[in-house]
């Protein structure tokens, strides 16, 4: 991802990415003009991006002249860009580490899209926010919404597990 963070807005403007086509990396523009568009982020997102970019000025000193600035949030000790594969497997990594899941790091998306649909956000604002170009991609491939009994089951069940863990 190649971004630039305004810090005191918490917004990130996002203008290229980086993927692999046919064994090459390539890094381009942004798809259309509403991925293009800043996006809020949560504050949790912005004291990351924050210690990302401490960390990266940090990594800049220390390897002076050989670093290669790209405007990259994501890169290399030397500043060239991650290896999308390097970056799968250090994603794949962490959520082992976390002792979650493994999933693909595209699946966040998809559950970005159904945490917001069970928060009850507007479909609109969900779309923005996944910077789809039409509703329905986000409706009916990103979001995945619990119906109300599931919704009632999980609560049942949340319930009895809490209740199970509580001391006798």
């Amino acid at each position: 991802m190649d971004g630039e963070l305004e810090s005191e807005a918490g917004e990130l403007s996002v203008e290229h990415s980086l993927q692999r086509i046919q064994r090459r990396l390539v890094h381009d523009e942004t798809k259309t003009e509403a991925s293009m568009a800043v996006l809020p982020l949560p504050d949790i997102c912005v004291a990351a991006l924050r210690l990302r970019r401490e960390a990266q000025v940090a990594a800049r000193k220390a390897v002076g002249e050989l670093w290669t600035d790209n405007g990259f949030v994501f890169t290399t000790r030397c500043g060239t860009p991650v290896e999308p594969r390097n970056f799968n497997r250090q994603f794949a990594a962490r959520a082992d580490k976390a002792g979650v899941r493994r999933i693909r790091l595209h699946d966040t998306r998809h559950t970005c899209g159904s945490l917001l649909a069970a928060l009850d956000v507007h479909p609109r604002i969900a779309m923005q926010i996944l910077r789809h170009s039409k509703i329905a991609v986000t409706m009916e491939v990103y979001t995945h919404v619990p119906s109300e009994a599931t919704r009632k089951a999980l609560r049942k069940l949340g319930k009895h597990l809490g209740a199970a863990a509580s001391p006798p």
